[in-house]
């Protein structure tokens, strides 16, 4: 259904269902469990907020550092650079499902469950065996290219425990953050936005798992992959669409981090 069915006698916010269509699994588990929620008031706006913020605050943040004299090739700068987007991914999507819903885990689908290991090891394997071809003909049009994360770690003098550090962020961070708001807030936002406009389920999926994805390879601001963040995403939009939560799209995004995480561990051996 389109619209939230209210609790009758209740106050207009509380939520007896899945209030549109396309809501993550969580939503029926929590209502089954006898869990009152609220409708959620988060949307499109939170989205906008979402890029806006991190195409600005990390910017700031780092002008600061280097105005106080951190070096740009130093360790403290690599990982601040890439921590600060992490401010935005994680603080927006929990803050808002905080204030205007039900929070993360049920709102977006932030859990997992057993099943979920078995379908992010299928979505790493896919990821790798689509994508690789996607960047070795990106790589003959443009030339060798690298994320800019292994860019970042090439070019910095930090020390080994640094490095292993930065490779566990990329492996382990970036996977949990990014897809919370990927697949968790960007997806749900699309998704409760057609569901109102009376949109089927199948053109909801379509819809959410296009925008998660565009917008996901976009963000990365490196021109160059963008047709294998495109097609990583697609992997990751389809899991989330196929289980109904992020899980195991984190899983996949971790798997397919990991070859360039253990490159950048390993840099200069």
């Amino acid at each position: 259904m389109a619209d939230p069915t209210p609790v009758a006698g209740s106050e207009p916010d509380v939520w007896a269902g899945a209030a549109y269509l396309g809501a993550p699994a969580t939503v029926p588990e929590a209502v089954a469990a006898g869990r009152v929620l609220r409708v959620p008031r988060w949307g499109l706006a939170d989205v906008v907020i979402l890029v806006v913020a991190v195409l600005f605050v990390p910017t700031l943040i780092l002008s600061v550092a280097l105005a106080m004299g951190v070096s740009r090739t130093g360790g403290a700068f690599l990982l601040l650079a890439a921590a600060t987007p992490w401010i935005v991914f994680a603080g927006w999507p929990l803050l808002t499902t905080h204030l205007q819903g039900n929070g993360v885990r049920i709102d977006l689908g932030y859990v997992f469950r057993r099943s979920d290991i078995g379908w992010g090891i299928g979505g790493g394997v896919a990821c790798f065996v689509l994508a690789t071809p996607v960047g070795w003909l990106t790589e003959k049009i443009f030339g060798d290219f690298d994320s800019a994360a292994g860019n970042a770690a090439a070019q910095s003098t930090a020390p080994r425990w640094v490095l292993v550090l930065y490779a566990l962020m990329v492996s382990i961070g970036a996977p949990l953050i990014e897809e919370l708001a990927f697949r968790g807030l960007v997806f749900g936002a699309v998704a409760k936005y057609a569901s109102g406009r009376g949109e089927s389920l199948r053109a909801i999926m379509i819809w959410a798992g296009f925008w998660a994805t565009v917008l996901f390879a976009g963000i990365h601001l490196e021109p160059v992959r963008i047709p294998v963040l495109l097609v990583i995403g697609a992997v990751l939009s389809y899991l989330r669409i196929r289980t109904g939560r992020v899980g195991a799209s984190v899983i996949a995004h971790s798997l397919n981090n990991i070859p360039g995480a253990l490159g950048i561990a390993l840099l200069g051996l």
